[in-house]
């Protein structure tokens, strides 16, 4: 059993950043969202968006992509295979804390 008092990952533990990465874990492995439908689903400004991503990707969680559609830049986001493996560990700790009480 996994023990109750390891602390839980404050990169991820931010509430906007835990919904960053709950939503780009849904994205099946190899696929990536455009920034501007991620800032759609979050709710979130273009602002406070990038700065959550630039801490993800500074953790390595995260990767952007930054491309051209046609004439238009684009951004595309992803999680990396270190970003899911530490979202997966959160996840389990959080499990094991809250069916400890």
């Amino acid at each position: 059993m996994p023990s109750t008092s390891e602390p839980l990952d404050p990169v991820i533990h931010a509430q906007s950043r835990l919904r960053i990465m709950a939503t780009l874990a849904a994205v099946p492995r190899g696929d990536a969202l455009v920034f501007p439908r991620l800032r759609e689903l979050l709710g979130m400004t273009a602002g406070n968006l990038s700065t959550h991503l630039s801490r993800l990707e500074e953790a390595g969680y995260v990767e952007q992509n930054k491309t051209f559609s046609g004439r238009m830049p684009a951004t595309y986001v992803s999680l990396t295979p270190r970003g899911r493996a530490a979202f997966t560990e959160y996840t389990r700790q959080l499990r094991a804390l809250l069916d400890a009480e």
